[in-house]
């Protein structure tokens, strides 16, 4: 009996430490997400005069409704949508052929294949966009979205791959030998039989490519030049006039653009984390 009351004893305040950390990361994480959607949420006045602080008073859709009408928001939001759309398809098609070759077939250079994927992905894109730009010249695909198309996956790819190859190799190998014994062809074996398996690995690699291609603005800034094929975050540098900060706008097209990465993670969390994990530890 008194060993218990030891043990809840020194429990107490391991526990309360905890409850504070996490209180603490959850003020760090959520106060500035709250302070933005609050904003977006006040007039112009209350933002210039820093009243209604915490809580809008009076409380208004005026940035969201001249964010949609009296800017292109809706066409950066479409430009942004597809873009991300197409290169998330295409990242999760190359990194699915790509991480099966490198974890389930053998050849010489695998692993140095392997290594190569991952210091790929560890290059700064800042590095990329001069050479790249030239490609896309010679290509004449700079205004469009295909530029963008054909630039993103320089680095959702690599990373992408890295993440697939470790789910692969986290599947037993009997498997597709069975299928294979069964007179399936390596290709069917790959369609119908691994690939249902690593769906984790490979919607947990879709969501990085998605957010990456969602939030990207170095490259969509040098590569685009019409404002009819521009993203949300080179758009939203059309609100700012000079030394005059649109901040209702600004807020509301935050929150607006934080909605599908939000409602991703929330819907398909659990396949998300265990893609991750399965990735790190196996690969």
């Amino acid at each position: 009996m008194r060993a218990s009351v030891r043990r809840a004893a020194g429990m107490r305040p391991l526990s309360v430490l905890t409850l504070a950390g996490l209180a603490i990361f959850l003020l760090v994480v959520l106060v500035p997400f709250w302070w933005i959607a609050s904003m977006s949420f006040k007039t112009y006045e209350q933002i210039q005069f820093a009243t209604s602080i915490y809580v809008p008073r009076p409380f208004t859709w005026e940035n969201y409704s001249a964010l949609w009408t009296e800017t292109r928001f809706p066409l950066w939001l479409w430009n942004s949508l597809v873009t991300a759309l197409v290169v998330t398809a295409t990242t999760t098609v190359i990194a699915a052929l790509g991480g099966y070759t490198v974890a389930r077939l053998r050849f010489p250079g695998r692993e140095a294949v392997a290594s190569l994927i991952l210091i790929l992905y560890l290059i700064p894109p800042a590095l990329l966009f001069i050479p790249l730009y030239r490609v896309l010249a010679e290509l004449g695909a700079t205004n469009p979205l295909a530029s963008l198309f054909l630039s993103y996956p320089t680095f959702t790819v690599p990373f992408c791959t890295w993440l697939v190859i470790g789910f692969f190799k986290a599947l037993p190998d009997e498997l597709e030998e069975a299928a294979l014994i069964d007179g399936a062809t390596r290709l069917t074996a790959f369609v119908r039989v691994l690939l249902p398996l690593a769906a984790p690995g490979l919607v947990a690699s879709a969501i990085f490519a998605f957010t990456l291609s969602w939030n990207e603005f170095l490259y969509a800034l040098v590569f685009i030049q019409d404002e009819r094929s521009i993203t949300v975050p080179v758009g939203l540098n059309l609100l700012i006039y000079g030394d005059v900060f649109h901040w209702g706008q600004l807020m509301a097209a935050s929150v607006i653009t934080s909605i599908p990465v939000v409602a991703l993670y929330v819907f398909i969390h659990r396949w998300m984390v265990e893609g991750l994990v399965a990735g790190s530890v196996k690969g």
